[in-house]
Order: structure tokens, then sequence, then C-alpha cells
């Protein structure tokens, strides 16, 4: 089995984020980087998928030249081998746009099986996977918590809302975005950490024709604001008009 895993470079979780002049994303030229915490669930699944039923497991990932260190970081972990889109355009791209950079290399490998995090944690829209679904066209399902691989289909289950579960079968090749938690994470060792050095990561250059879908008017951090309301007049008489200004103006009951 040949299996396709997307993983993203992200800003850290305890980096203070800091906007930057143009106020269109956050200013990390000091911050430290990681691997997106979902895209980690989809390369621990699809290692293990590998060690029940054979094949390889190929890293993808878009963005600048720094995104390397999360593609030696899957690598160390156990992937075979990787491709990177390389564009400094694709360091803070919409999901549309990285879907069409990973598109066209992963359509030539012709994979089995594609696995994406359910989202990234720095914008967080969930789009990546189904778009590329898309443009690879290929089946696809989301938020998925359980997979179950057999001879020429893929048997996987969602996650619903109020603690509902969905089995679905697909055809492969289908593509499938992970949720956080669905196994525990392995992490690299010494020998995988040195054998990730000789792993062969493939520089492919994204379309000439690729643009944004979307664009960011202006990023914000928001404004810390106190008010204070006296209501006056009989206890009862006072609670009632607490208890109208919770509904009509701070709508939290």
């Amino acid at each position: 089995m040949k299996i396709a895993v997307c993983v993203k470079q992200v800003v850290t979780r305890d980096w203070p984020l800091r906007i930057n002049d143009s106020h269109t994303w956050v200013d990390d030229r000091d911050a430290s980087f990681e691997m997106n915490e979902p895209d980690a669930y989809a390369l621990e699944e699809a290692l293990r998928l590998k060690e029940q039923h054979g094949g390889e497991v190929v890293v993808c990932s878009a963005g600048p030249p720094r995104v390397n260190q999360v593609i030696r970081e899957a690598l160390a972990r156990g992937a075979d081998r990787a491709i990177h889109v390389e564009a400094e355009s694709l360091a803070s791209a919409d999901g549309a746009m990285v879907a069409e950079a990973l598109a066209a290399p992963m359509e030539e490998e012709q994979f089995d099986l594609v696995l994406t995090g359910l989202q990234s944690d720095d914008q967080g829209f969930a789009q990546t996977g189904v778009v590329l679904a898309e443009f690879l066209s290929i089946p696809h399902a989301t938020i998925i918590m359980e997979v179950q691989v057999g001879a020429g289909r893929v048997r996987v289950k969602r996650e619903l809302e109020g603690g509902w579960f969905q089995w679905v079968s697909m055809s492969t090749p289908a593509l499938l975005t992970i949720q956080s938690g669905i196994n525990q994470l392995r992490y690299a060792t010494l020998k995988g950490i040195m054998a990730a050095k000789k792993k062969e990561v493939r520089l492919v250059e994204p379309p000439a024709e690729l643009a944004r879908r979307q664009e960011i008017l202006m990023l914000s951090v928001p404004e810390r604001t106190k008010e204070i309301r006296l209501f006056d007049g009989a206890p009862a008489e006072a609670a009632g008009k607490l208890v109208q200004a919770l509904k009509d103006d701070a709508r939290v009951i």
C-alpha cells in the first residue's frame, strides 16, 4: 500500500504571537516552528497501516525552505521519503492554494491512500484535505477516528456531534482527514534521526499559475474592555433587569 501524508509546519503553540506590520499575518521572523498536531496523528496512522499491510509512507508538504524541519522529523519517525513543494509564497497560503500546489506531484505518484490532519493549528479552516481530494478526483471522508483497510476498499469511523459516530466504506484511492487523538504518537529515535538524513526529499516547484483564493484583509488582537452597569430598584426588579441584560446584551443565557 502506498500512503501519502500531508504535513504542515506551524508556529509553536507556546510562542507569543505578534502581528506583522501589514496586519495580514503573524510576525514569525524569530518564531519557533513544529509539526501541525493533527498532521502528526495522520502520520502515525499511516505508519501503523504500513506496519499492518506493508508498502511505503510518503510525506508531502508545501511551504518555504524551513518546512524541511518537519519533513525530516516525519522521516525520522518512520516515513520512507518526502515530496516538498517549495516556495516562500506558500508560507501563509490558504487551503485551496496549498491543495493545488500539492495536487500535481501527488497525482503522479498514484497513491492508494492520502491522509491529512483534520485542520491546521494556525488557520484552522479544515479545507486543505477536502479540496485536495477534489483536485485528485478521489472520494474523501472527514473527522476520522478509525481506519480499516481491505482489498481495494477502506472502512472508516467518523466522529459526529453529540457523541455519535458513523461508519463509511469507500473504494481506494481515497483521502481521509484524521482527527487528533486517533492513536498514540511515537517519537523519533536516534536511529530514526540518523536514517532520516539519507532518505530522499524531492523538491518540486509549484504551478506557475498558482494564486490565492482567499485574502486576509486584517488581523487584530482582541481589545480588553470593561463596563460596569448598575441596576437599581427593589431586589426582584433589579434581578429582572440583570437577567434581561444577560439575555439581550451579553447573550450568555
